[in-house]
């Protein structure tokens, strides 16, 4: 793993930031190591440390929340397990607006799912309707613990504790 989930004082789930930038804050004395990555160390001439799975910083820092998150491709596939939304029967590859942004459609989590190649070509820029198509499930935007687990790649099991997540999102990581 080369993440490491960065929790407020309240133990609120903040971002994921590198090792390196882990390693920083904790020479720096501003996060407590609240999990180690197993028995995983870096060597200086001077220091050894053990590398940290999740860390706590020392002091509260107020964090203005954004009420939606921004759509990104990576975090659209991610929410949508991989899983085309049309077909269900393949991998999702690709993103695609339900209503086409040709005929208005917004660029919002409700409208943008994950899809495979075959059935985004076949859609294009037709409605759900015209083709007799429906969705295998309801698009929403994901929960604040959920924007910062979309954000990576894969989720690590010593998180668990601090992220409040669905069994969907659970089973992609």
């Amino acid at each position: 793993m080369t993440d490491v989930l960065l929790l407020n004082a309240t133990y609120e789930p903040l971002c994921v930031v590198t090792v390196r930038r882990a390693l920083v804050l904790v020479l720096a004395d501003k996060v407590d190591v609240v999990q180690p990555d197993g028995d995983r160390v870096v060597r200086s001439a001077h220091l050894v440390l053990r590398v940290p799975s999740v860390i706590r910083l020392r002091a509260f820092v107020r964090v203005p929340y954004r009420t939606r998150s921004v759509v990104t491709r990576r975090a659209v596939l991610r929410r949508d397990g991989f899983r085309c939304a049309y077909c269900a029967d393949r991998r999702a590859s690709t993103v695609d607006h339900v209503v086409p942004r040709s005929r208005g459609g917004p660029n919002t989590w409700e409208n943008v799912v994950g899809c495979c190649e075959p059935c985004n070509s076949r859609k294009g820029d037709r409605l759900l309707r015209e083709l007799g198509w429906h969705l295998r499930f309801t698009p929403s935007a994901p929960l604040v613990t959920r924007r910062i687990v979309l954000a990576v790649a894969s989720i690590d099991p010593d998180w668990e504790p601090f992220l409040v997540l669905d069994q969907s999102l659970a089973s992609t990581g």
